[in-house]
């Protein structure tokens, strides 16, 4: 049937239809427990496309599952079934009407980009959830979503005024509020739309008290169907009805939504009390002063935000004492009254039985920065240092805001009655919302058992305070079976009901909310949950394969890196930060790291005994996976940037490796990954190499040869080697004995700076001297090993670390500081050489000597920093590297600019898209251009001609110069230039 359905789909559907592998091992997971891989995955171009899909569908009988961002922590964005992802064409603001402060807008779009087009009328959607960087208005109408800011805009089903939705049967339709009138017109219209209206309203008025009592009255329920919506008092509104259907009843075309004012200002206040409970019992007294958002965080999510580095110490700074904290956020017109609102909440607060410790932001820098731990909470609890591995599955059921310091301690006695008591417990305080990740054991079924008994005891325990099983994620295939536990028999009952009135085949995203199967256990008892199959830790177990990293931060285990991502989807982002390149040019989701990490963990799972129901079978010679980490650039923006700090560009070095083990390799990985052989002998001749690798046909051919893009530049070898410059310096004997008494460093001479760009070193050299080092460099024909494991060829790079690490061990164990002026180079020695060599000690020792020249000079001889005299700073514009970004950052670089006197706007555009070998290998070129363009090159070329633009890595440097042709500069050039050095 497949075959026949790929077929049909493919012909009348104008979209992409992927039945591949690669596609389905994609889509096979969102961000919960659950793993469903799909029939295929239709990629619609415009919403009509997706009707006719939704018809084919239908004429074959098989089930269909809307899809936005994939961020589902409950299992509903998962099933066997044809998905429709809707994000990559299917994201237009159709229509937008100031006025009245109404959208129109398709399913697709992302929620930060669509607020970033509302912008220019001050205008932006309600709710925002902490994946509003990747969740699009279609996900967020599926989930109800909410977010912080629902303290004050309430849930997505208060923000949709109308839906254009179609049925599984076809029936295409606007929905929204029914008048009496026009109620009466739809019946009199007849057919399949009258008969769904009609059969909805004899539900609700068969059952007008069952509805009206039967929900919790909070302000975060999100479990259930939203029948209420339903009652004559609430306008018979079928549009806020199916808000948080999750997909069962209906697929979404179109919704018009309500937007809010931008808040011009805002303002933080931190609370700090004894612990979490205590934060809760306080609620509502901060509650009465009406702050856009009041969430609450705990002790172990700040220590573990603090050990996981995710997000900088300076960030913690501003918290006060205390073990359990509230972040009340204001907003005004004016800064002013933002101002007075924050101080009027202090004043009462210390009246109050609930006297805390007290931090008052009112720079927005900081305000935000402390805003992001909270965000963090997620990818922060995911991998506890030293801890288990935490889940969800019970992670955001919501009480009764008044009620909830007790029922905060309830829960943490329930969670140490199970074993869970080490979890961090945070959220949407302010609205009763907790949330928490769980140390469940879902590796065998007798974890998945204590597991399911504890999600029954916690769902009885927050029923008992009028609670909600989900206040925020709703339930999917983690709570649907719980369902009765909170609203009882008869209105779950009314929940089937209205499924089978849309969806009497049950054919949309089956198994989820009102009909998930063994549903009930015998009548009046909830039962034991059953044991989900679909469960994606259960089953994998493969055997570890001998791997060439270590992955210290995976227990030494590939098969637990492979399946480190949580599914967060924050490498959907299309601004700021690094990840995910390839993404933001392509749209695709198996060019996420999010994607590309579910290829890996579904070809980890067909290499396992059993691996049977694995989509991809083919182990490490996958070209399924080799296509999707064939986009990715190895920026390493993962590292940093995932919140989980999955680091795909050392997944990929390791899938190369085995993939081409005894094969032969692309032309590349000869070229490019032996580069620092074959500069070694290019330095013999330079000229004649660059004649020839210029000239007008034989660059066709070396760059054919070397599996090089035709539109590519080849960098040009530089007449003279830093290396020989450096030996060859006049005077440099007499040079070296005055300065023999000068505290020593090591500048290390990487390929490309010393066989491309030497006068980068020879300002370095300029620079430390005159800062008092004595500057000494090692012997030749030493290397990294950058260009190799770029390349996979891993045991090549530790041959070339070893010797390097050798060579260097008696300056490194002197104490000697290692300076490397190339990030890619830089970043290796810190990070990745000892998870390639784990037990050297000297390459141990050299990942902490080894530094930047911004980290030396501020750390050793800031006073040799010297600033321009006031007025006569120059401006600058700063790209930094993707492999500084990740591995320590950017912040020396810009206190020693703000130092020299230098006014530098560091750029926060991305990847440029050339990452090393990468954006020259052919088949690259258009990504590698594409991410330039997405924000680069752009800024380079607006920024004024008297504007230094400066970039550290050699790749940086050489995209700005083919794209825009400006010559960028290096800091050590900078500085020089600054200080006359040049």
């Amino acid at each position: 049937m497949s075959a026949t359905l790929q077929r049909d789909l493919a012909a009348r559907v104008d979209g992409e239809v992927r039945f591949d592998a690669g596609s389905r091992a994609a889509y096979a997971h969102d961000a919960s427990n659950y793993r469903q891989p799909p029939i295929g995955v239709v990629v619609p171009r415009n919403v009509d496309a997706a009707v006719a899909a939704v018809e084919v569908c239908r004429e074959h009988d098989v089930p269909v599952l809307s899809r936005g961002g994939g961020t589902s922590l409950a299992g509903q964005c998962c099933n066997e079934g044809v998905v429709i992802d809707w994000s990559k064409y299917c994201d237009r603001l159709v229509s937008v009407d100031p006025e009245r402060r109404r959208a129109v807008v398709e399913p697709g779009a992302c929620l930060d980009d669509l607020n970033g087009e509302l912008a220019e009328h001050d205008l932006m959607v309600g709710p925002r959830p902490s994946t509003h960087d990747a969740c699009t208005i279609g996900g967020m109408i599926g989930n109800n979503s909410c977010g912080a800011s629902a303290q004050a805009y309430g849930k997505m089903a208060d923000s949709v005024a109308r839906l254009e939705v179609l049925t599984y049967d076809g029936v295409r339709t606007w929905v929204g509020p029914t008048p009496p009138e026009e109620y009466e017109r739809i019946l009199a219209g007849g057919g399949r739309r009258a008969e769904i209206y009609r059969r909805l309203h004899e539900l609700v008025e068969a059952n007008l008290a069952r509805i009206r009592t039967g929900y919790p009255e909070i302000p975060r329920r999100v479990s259930g169907y939203n029948l209420d919506a339903l009652l004559p008092e609430n306008g018979f509104d079928l549009a806020r009805a199916l808000v948080g259907t999750e997909s069962t009843l209906v697929t979404v075309l179109h919704a018009e939504i309500t937007l809010f004012p931008v808040p011009p200002f805002q303002s933080l206040v931190v609370l700090g009390y004894d612990d979490v409970a205590a934060a809760g019992d306080a609620v509502p007294a901060v509650a009465r002063h009406e702050p856009i958002a009041l969430e609450g965080v705990d002790r172990t999510l700040i220590d573990m935000a603090r050990a996981e580095r995710v997000v900088g110490e300076e960030a913690l700074r501003d918290i006060p004492e205390g073990s359990g904290w509230l972040m009340a956020r204001f907003a005004g017109d004016t800064r002013e009254q933002a101002d007075e609102r924050a101080d009027r909440l202090l004043r009462d607060v210390h009246r109050s039985e609930h006297d805390p410790r007290v931090a008052y932001l009112d720079d927005p820098e900081a305000e935000l920065r402390l805003w992001k731990v909270r965000e963090a909470g997620l990818g922060a609890t995911a991998y506890p240092p030293g801890g288990r591995d935490t889940h969800e599955g019970w992670e955001d059921a919501a009480v009764p805001p008044d009620r909830l310091g007790d029922y905060l301690r309830d829960f943490r006695s329930l969670l140490e009655e199970f074993g869970y008591g080490s979890c961090s417990l945070y959220g949407h305080f302010g609205q009763g919302c907790v949330h928490t990740r769980i140390p469940f054991d879902l590796d065998d079924p007798e974890g998945v058992e204590t597991y399911r008994r504890f999600a029954e005891r916690a769902a009885r325990l927050v029923t008992s305070y009028g609670g909600s099983l989900s206040g925020e994620h709703g339930d999917g295939q983690s709570r649907a079976e719980l369902l009765t536990v909170m609203f009882g028999e008869e209105i779950v009952g009314l929940f089937g009901r209205c499924k089978e009135i849309f969806d009497p085949r049950d054919r949309m995203n089956p198994g989820k909310v009102a009909a998930p199967a063994e549903f009930r256990a015998p009548s009046g008892s909830p039962g034991v949950l059953r044991l989900d199959e679909n469960i994606g830790r259960r089953g994998y177990h493969p055997d570890e394969p001998r791997t060439h990293f270590h992955y210290s931060d995976d227990h030494g285990r590939f098969t637990h890196a492979a399946g480190r991502c949580v599914g967060i989807g924050k490498c959907r982002a299309s601004s700021g930060g690094v990840m995910c390149p390839s993404y933001r040019v392509t749209h695709e989701e198996r060019h996420t790291t999010r994607g590309r990490s579910r290829l890996l963990l579904e070809m980890m799972r067909g290499m396992q005994e059993g691996g049977e129901d694995a989509v991809v079978k083919d182990g490490w010679r996958s070209k399924d996976v080799h296509e999707a980490l064939d986009l990715c650039l190895a920026c390493k923006g993962c590292k940093s940037d995932c919140p989980v700090n999955v680091d795909m560009a050392t997944y990929k070095a390791e899938f190369l490796s085995h993939h081409y083990r005894h094969r032969v390799r692309p032309r590349s990985h000869y070229s490019m990954g032996w580069l620092p052989v074959w500069a070694r002998l290019a330095a013999l001749a330079p000229g004649a190499v660059n004649a020839l690798a210029h000239a007008p046909v034989l660059d066709r051919a070396v760059k054919a040869a070397g599996g090089i893009d035709r539109r590519r530049t080849l960098p040009r070898f530089a007449r003279q080697r830093l290396t020989t410059w450096f030996r060859e310096r006049d005077g440099e004997r007499g040079e070296r004995e005055e300065r023999a008494d000068a505290p020593a460093v090591v500048l290390w001479p990487d390929t490309f700076t010393d066989n491309f760009h030497p006068s980068a070193g020879q300002a370095a050299v300029r620079v430390l001297e005159a800062a008092g080092f004595r500057v000494e460099m090692p012997p030749p024909g030493l290397c990294c090993g950058l260009t190799w494991i770029s390349t996979g060829q891993l045991g090549v790079a530790a041959r070339a670390l070893r010797r390097t690490a050798r060579a260097l061990a008696p300056r490194l164990r002197a104490g000697t500081p290692v300076i490397v002026l190339e990030p890619s180079c830089a970043g290796v020695f810190r990070a990745d050489a000892a998870e390639l060599l784990p037990d050297d000690p000297d390459v141990r020792l050299l990942a902490k000597r080894t530094h930047s020249l911004a980290e030396l000079l501020l750390d050793r001889a800031p006073q040799a920093i010297a600033a321009p005299p006031p007025g006569t700073g120059r401006e600058a514009i700063a790209q930094p590297h993707c492999h500084q970004h990740a591995v320590w950052g950017f912040d020396a670089d810009r206190e020693v600019l703000r130092l020299a006197g230098v006014r530098a706007e560091v750029l926060d555009v991305g990847c440029c898209g050339l990452a090393g070998n990468f954006g020259f290998e052919r088949g690259h070129y258009e990504v590698s251009t594409g991410a330039a363009e997405l924000g680069l090159w752009p800024r380079v070329r607006d920024a004024a001609p008297d504007t230094a633009v400066l970039a550290d890595g050699f790749s940086c440097r050489t995209q700005i110069a083919d794209g825009t042709g400006v010559r960028a500069l290096h800091l050590a050039e900078l500085l020089a230039e600054a200080q006359g050095l040049a």
